[in-house]
């Protein structure tokens, strides 16, 4: 008799689980998820690459630039990268939907690309990279940054220094 109970009151409070996959369901707040790459932001640390603990991360140099890429597939989503980025160039989004099929296993990859450019003051060739915050030692302004942006590592050497 116990059970019929049980039963009555389960058909009256209706189901206890969320409807996924066939209706949306509720994202914990915090919840690291894919992670998303902001190229503007990079400084090429690298130290992202040398953190991750399931070695989804890679740079390497290519005729446009350093083209960055992260495997969905082997992140462990541990937040590592996010943490030890200087620049909040990466982060972990609350996007937890990253189920495929294994004939897209190839295309869960985030990219990024840091261009090759012409420094302004030498003409040499470089990376475009964003400016480190703490590189400055007063705040700079937009057309510091900007400037530094367009320089190769030795101007922006000088740069910092005060030469240039």
């Amino acid at each position: 008799m116990n059970f019929l109970k049980i039963l009555a009151r389960n058909l009256a409070l209706g189901p206890s689980t969320d409807p996924f996959p066939f209706g949306e369901t509720f994202t914990p707040k915090g919840l690291r998820g894919r992670v998303e790459f902001d190229a503007e932001n990079c400084t090429a640390c690298r130290y992202c690459e040398q953190v991750c603990i399931g070695g989804a991360i890679r740079f390497s140099k290519t005729p446009e630039g350093m083209r960055f890429l992260l495997w969905h597939n082997t992140c462990t989503f541990c937040g590592l990268c996010e943490f030890y980025c200087p620049t909040h160039a990466i982060h972990l989004t609350e996007d937890w939907h990253l189920a495929h099929g294994n004939e897209d296993k190839y295309a869960m990859v985030e990219n990024g690309l840091l261009p090759t450019i012409v420094c302004t003051q030498c003409g040499a060739e470089a990376i475009a990279i964003a400016p480190n915050p703490t590189a400055f030692k007063e705040p700079a302004t937009e057309g510091q940054k900007e400037q530094y942006r367009h320089l190769c590592a030795r101007c922006r050497r000088k740069f910092l220094q005060g030469a240039l």
